[in-house]
């Protein structure tokens, strides 16, 4: 439990002492107003002989009445403090969990952004590979072959990637990295993909496309975060488009980790949740590993960093992609939205 919470619990537990001690100051009164009735009517019975018996009944039974009324008022004005004192430690404390979780997702989504950023470095350089090029300006089996297995090279090296293509002009793919683990690669058309059609109308060879989080037939349905960028002639930042590179980052396994590595207390774990999400609000990765690619989350953003409260009361810390470095990022969120 953090230390603004611990205040709220002791409040709480001050709260609770004063209205136990209260209640048996009340009883202590009540009672003792009954047996000062009960000796001023033995007093009476007793006529002269109990005449100062019932001074001190009578005497008695106001000092119970005084102890009453200022029990009353302590009670009163105790009540009021403190439920005051509790208002404001809730809000201090709801205030002080939403920034807290806020920083957590804003660590999340830069942790997304510098790896993305890595990839988008990737598919820039690649791209000018001699072996790349010539693959496509030079288009003979040798060639072809050769790429492939520079391909496979750089795969071997980067764990991260599941595959890397080699399309032409016209979207055909003509060459892989993984032709054994991903037959059906070769041939495939990619015409009509955003990565590629964007990838084609790059400006020069600095620039580069990036498509949602998807899944991926060829490569057995895994998600995916798709980077591409036009292969030039001569490799040249200038130099005239002859197809594209793309390159298939391997999103759920690096993503698991992002998510699940949030840093939480123990106690906090079971009642959290940490989300991806992409611009249109849809699930890219969950802790929970629920609702991926099928769930949008219901929430108005108030700024780029910042939380609220969802429909059903939880506290939801968010930030946006701050982007970094030429990355400038997809308009993604990180989320974590926690229980009270």
């Amino acid at each position: 439990m953090s230390e603004p919470e611990r205040i709220l619990e002791l409040t709480r537990a001050v709260y609770d002492v004063a209205n136990d001690k209260i209640r048996a100051i009340k009883k202590v009164t009540g009672t003792t107003r009954i047996l000062s009735l009960n000796a001023l009517i033995e007093a009476s019975r007793a006529g002269e002989a109990g005449r100062g018996f019932a001074v001190v009944a009578s005497e008695v039974k106001n000092v119970s009445h005084n102890i009453d009324t200022i029990t009353q008022a302590l009670e009163g004005e105790l009540s009021s403090t403190i439920n005051d004192l509790m208002v404001l430690g809730e809000s201090l404390v709801q205030q002080l969990r939403g920034s807290r979780l806020a920083d957590l997702a804003l660590n999340m989504i830069e942790i997304i952004d510098r790896n993305l950023y890595e990839r988008s470095c990737d598919v820039r350089w690649w791209a000018t590979d001699s072996a790349v090029v010539d693959c496509l300006i030079h288009a003979t089996p040798e060639t072809t072959n050769y790429a492939a297995k520079r391909l496979g090279v750089i795969l071997d090296s980067y764990t991260v990637y599941l595959d890397l293509w080699i399309a032409d002009a016209s979207g055909r793919v003509v060459a892989h990295g993984r032709p054994d683990r991903y037959p059906r690669a070769v041939g495939a058309d990619v015409s009509g993909e955003s990565w590629f059609r964007d990838a084609m109308a790059t400006r020069d060879g600095s620039d580069f496309a990036m498509a949602d989080i998807s899944t991926n037939a060829a490569l057995g349905n895994a998600l995916v975060a798709s980077y591409a960028t036009a292969i030039r002639e001569g490799g040249e930042v200038n130099g005239k488009p002859v197809g594209v590179l793309g390159v298939f980052f391997d999103w759920q396994p690096q993503a698991d980790c992002v998510v699940k590595g949030v840093r939480l207390r123990e106690e906090e774990k079971e009642r959290t949740r940490c989300l991806l999400v992409d611009r249109d609000n849809r699930v890219i990765a969950a802790s929970d590993g629920v609702g991926i690619l099928s769930e949008t989350v219901a929430l108005a953003f108030n700024g780029p960093i910042g939380s609220t409260t969802d429909h059903l009361g939880r506290t939801v810390g968010y930030a946006l992609t701050p982007g970094y470095e030429t990355y400038e990022g997809m308009g993604w969120r990180g989320l974590i939205i926690q229980q009270s």
